[in-house]
């Protein structure tokens, strides 16, 4: 059996798109209260919240390795996995970047950037940027 990877552009619309974009919204607020609960300092988190933007250089390489290397940066998967093993081994700069790591991912989802898909920087999971909000 052979598994195909579908490149074709698949926004969420409407209520759902809505609830996403509050959920990230609710991950930009609960990060960053944890994150200050902790003790973190406004100039790491100032420093470091637009970091995983860099990823956006990945495009020089196409779209293809572009989208995966924005996913990478931009999934919940990677922060909590940093968090998580900064809680099991006491190392409390790992959690702090994993809750900045988490706060921007939060902040992006919030405004509606999504995940890319492979067709171009534009289609995301929550739509494509720049177009108007009926659609």
């Amino acid at each position: 059996m052979s598994m195909t990877i579908q490149n074709d552009f698949g926004p969420v619309s409407g209520q759902v798109r809505t609830v996403l974009r509050l959920e990230g919204l609710a991950v930009l607020l609960a990060a960053t209260a944890l994150y200050f609960g902790l003790g973190g300092a406004v100039w790491l988190f100032a420093l470091l919240l637009f970091a995983p933007d860099l990823s956006f250089a990945g495009y020089a390489m196409g779209n293809k390795a572009g989208a995966i290397i924005y996913n990478i940066a931009h999934n919940y998967l990677v922060p909590v996995a940093m968090g998580a093993t900064g809680i099991l081994l006491g190392i409390e700069i790992l959690q702090h970047l994993a809750l900045i790591h988490l706060a921007h991912i939060g902040l992006d989802r919030s405004l509606g950037y999504g995940l890319k898909y492979a067709s171009g920087f534009k289609h995301t999971h929550l739509g494509e940027l720049g177009q108007k909000r009926g659609r």
